[in-house]
């Protein structure tokens, strides 16, 4: 029932219910027009479907084509609805037409008369040449085709989809094994003065055994690389020592140095212990230094 009641259904119908009046007041014009050019009842009779045919026929054809066979339609459309007005307008004024009884000019002037006598004369023959052209283009055309937005946006990505899995390399079969890195100096850690020596943790790290790398394909996801402290159980064990046997290697190490070379990074190279370790160790040997019959120079002079 809706659908029965649209607004555009029911503008339609009654835009068909007009046109049918107005061409049933058109059909007794032409027809008495007809009759006067010498068209016996039956023909009389069909001749305005031949012209107000032709305009429904070519409004049709309007709404179907495009470009140029659009323009010629709505030429033919044009041209036929002024005829059909000329048509009724010569009804209109000559009252000897009304009921189409006689044979009769259709204007007094001869030349009008002519003019009038061909145009009447001449739109069935119009009729079959543009109907046909018509109706052939009609045929032959083909519409642009329109794709609704989310179909072609749902195409597009499958197809981009589908590229990609074509265009997606194999993953390597075998794995490339990649050279072991060259160790490098460790990097010290700060401990606090008179804490328990303990080696720093990238030292620890690059002293542990080196494991070949395995190189991937670049679409496999490569394991994660655990960050954080490096727990006590991996760990390599070695032993620990203490402020006085710190201090007492030190002293017999930089024994033969100079003042100059008694520095803190050099102290805690050839003892390999932290930086903290080594400015106290630095401190120490020198302050045993400055005291008078202490240190190297002491014990040469």
């Amino acid at each position: 029932m809706r659908r029965i009641f649209n607004p555009k259904t029911l503008l339609v119908a009654a835009l068909v219910g007009v046109v049918g009046m107005a061409f049933r007041v058109s059909w007794n014009a032409q027809r008495d027009v007809a009759r006067t050019v010498g068209a016996d009842d039956t023909a009389a009779l069909l001749y305005p479907f031949v012209v107000d045919g032709l305009m429904a026929l070519a409004l049709v054809a309007t709404l179907t084509l495009t470009g140029q066979d659009k323009t010629f339609a709505l030429r033919v459309l044009a041209g036929y609805t002024a005829a059909s007005l000329v048509l009724n307008y010569v009804h209109g004024l000559v009252p000897g037409l009304h009921g189409g009884d006689q044979r009769m000019q259709l204007a007094d002037w001869a030349p009008a008369n002519w003019v009038l006598v061909l145009l009447a004369t001449s739109l069935p023959v119009g009729s079959i040449f543009f109907g046909s052209d018509l109706v052939a283009k009609v045929l032959h055309h083909r519409p642009a085709p329109t794709t609704d937005q989310d179909e072609t946006a749902g195409s597009i990505a499958n197809r981009l989809g589908s590229d990609l899995q074509e265009s997606m390399p194999e993953p390597l079969s075998a794995a490339v094994e990649l050279p072991a890195p060259e160790s490098a100096d460790p990097v010290p850690t700060i401990e606090p003065v008179g804490q328990v020596d303990s080696e720093p943790e990238d030292e620890l790290t690059q002293s542990a055994e080196l494991v070949p790398v395995k190189a991937v394909a670049a679409v496999e996801s490569a394991p994660r690389r655990a960050t954080g402290r490096v727990p006590e159980s991996a760990r390599t064990p070695r032993p620990v020592r203490t402020p006085d046997e710190l201090v007492a290697e030190a002293r017999s190490v930089t024994a033969d140095w100079s003042d100059a070379e008694l520095t803190a990074e050099a102290i805690r190279k050839a003892v390999r212990t932290s930086s903290a370790n080594g400015r106290m160790l630095r401190d120490t040997l020198k302050a045993e230094r400055a005291e008078p019959g202490d240190g190297p120079d002491a014990t040469a002079a």
